[in-house]
């Protein structure tokens, strides 16, 4: 597993950064780039220990739960596991490999700039992948949460 971090400043109020990163009008427009042949939603209960869903429209994604959030200065996830047709694998050794794994979201304002500092922990195999889509993902943030 290795680490990628990721920072970006916004000229917003923090708690419009927060509502342009979580409001499910605006998640799935930032998060189409780590999709871009689909829609990417967010089902959760928002309580720490409770479930989150991250889903892309063909219903396969992550099983998550928040390890830690306060709002609108830091969220963590940690990924649980899989779901694929439907089913929710926890258990596998495939998922086991990864599972635990965190996706953490920091916020800080001074002088009306939002400072956003994004990390995931990721298999090597998904460098690529998550650099472009966060690389692009936070660029939307800024546009959204500026407009």
């Amino acid at each position: 597993m290795k680490t990628l971090q990721f920072t970006k400043e916004i000229k917003a109020p923090i708690k419009k950064v927060w509502d342009v990163l979580w409001n499910e009008n605006t998640y799935s427009k930032w998060t189409s780039a780590f999709n871009p042949e689909g829609e990417s939603t967010m089902q959760s209960d928002w309580q720490v220990g409770g479930k989150t869903l991250f889903v892309d429209n063909k219903g396969n994604g992550m099983v998550s739960t928040i390890k830690t959030k306060n709002d609108p200065y830091e969220i963590v996830f940690e990924h649980l596991g899989e779901i694929m047709d439907g089913k929710e694998d926890t258990t596998s050794e495939k998922v086991k490999a990864w599972a635990g794994s965190l996706e953490e979201y920091h916020l800080s304002e001074n002088n009306g700039i939002t400072t956003l500092k994004a990390s995931v922990q990721i298999g090597e195999e998904w460098g690529d992948m998550m650099t472009n889509g966060f690389t692009v993902g936070l660029e939307t943030v800024r546009k959204l949460s500026e407009q």
